[in-house]
């Protein structure tokens, strides 16, 4: 689609007008609780993904230095709508986060930066440490010169100094999240892990809500393209092999019941339990599929019967990891 069809949208659809329902963190501010997932999104057709959500209602983009296409995301708001008046910079929540290679509380400043640079904006809303597993800059072996503790305290600066307006962790085990939140002077606002109907987090969610933490899932349908991601300087993980979650015999019940599709059926499951979702595609149907889950509800008993699914399996064990000392997942593997 060209420019005059972009303009043609904004018209017909009066898309400024569109509110979506947010949560409020701990730190004050309110996230959308859906977003943009920009995993596994490449130069190019991440530039059309960001597009395809922002005319659809979308005010959550989620990113990462270690995805290699926050510019992408930067250059489009920028240049597409901030300059021509279609959106202000505080319409947008932007995520990104803190790659492992650069786990040191010294770091921490100097790596959030060199992201708002390619970002095109001079403060983050919400910046996590992407994995509690720090490493060496090529990556090659662990490095545990900081604690998650001391790594913490670098996050606590950069939101003192208003680079970021949110402060957080990904992919940390419940004793992880524990233990930053007892040391910490700035608690955790937000956590980001895999969740979806087969690993729903059901334990991890109760430690965020006794904690205030808002909870994001990542892969809230269960991820089918993950695995062709490739870890930075590691390359291609290993997956189990797993049922597919948008195959789940309830969701395929209750996407007839309500005429919607399986994927819609499990991101309303997560915003019933006001899980906040990134859900990710490059495809304009997708990306605007997964934002069209406002006018239905589930019902208690329909939530319930998809908690029960008994079929749960994590599938993000990030192999990498293993024998590091900060493995979160090392009670898990088999």
């Amino acid at each position: 689609m060209g420019e005059n069809g972009y303009e043609q949208l904004w018209k017909q659809h009066k898309l400024l007008k569109m509110s979506v329902p947010a949560i409020r963190l701990s730190s004050g501010i309110k996230m959308p609780i859906i977003g943009l997932g920009m995993w596994l999104s490449k130069p190019g057709e991440a530039s059309e993904s960001v597009r395809y959500a922002l005319n659809n209602g979308y005010r959550l983009i989620d990113t990462a230095a270690c995805y290699f296409n926050e510019q992408d995301l930067g250059k489009v708001l920028d240049e597409e709508y901030i300059k021509r008046g279609k959106l202000k910079r505080e319409d947008v929540f932007i995520t990104t986060k803190l790659w492992c290679t650069h786990n040191r509380a010294k770091e921490v400043e100097g790596q959030l930066c060199q992201s708002l640079e390619k970002l095109r904006t001079n403060y983050a809303d919400l910046y996590l440490i992407h994995m509690p597993t720090s490493f060496d800059h090529e990556m090659k072996k662990p490095d545990t010169s900081d604690s998650l503790e001391k790594l913490w305290t670098g996050m606590e600066s950069v939101f003192k100094k208003g680079l970021t307006k949110a402060i957080g962790v990904s992919n940390f085990s419940i004793n992880q999240i524990e233990r930053v939140q007892k040391s910490a002077s700035t608690k955790i606002h937000n956590v980001q892990v895999e969740c979806h109907l087969y690993f729903p987090q059901f334990e991890l969610h109760e430690v965020c809500k006794k904690h205030g933490i808002s909870l994001t899932a990542y892969a809230p349908l269960g991820s089918p393209g993950r695995v062709d991601w490739e870890v930075p300087k590691r390359g291609k993980m290993q997956w189990a092999e797993a049922k597919p979650v948008l195959e789940d015999e309830i969701v395929k019940k209750l996407s007839k019941k309500y005429g919607k599709t399986p994927a819609q059926i499990c991101l309303r499951y997560l915003i019933e339990r006001g899980i906040s979702v990134i859900p990710k595609s490059v495809k304009e149907h997708r990306v605007k599929e997964n934002f069209d889950v406002f006018d239905f509800k589930l019902t208690e008993s329909e939530v319930e019967e998809l908690k029960n699914v008994k079929n749960c399996q994590r599938l993000f064990f990030f192999d990498y990891m293993i024998n590091h000392p900060e493995d979160p997942f090392k009670h898990e593997r088999r």
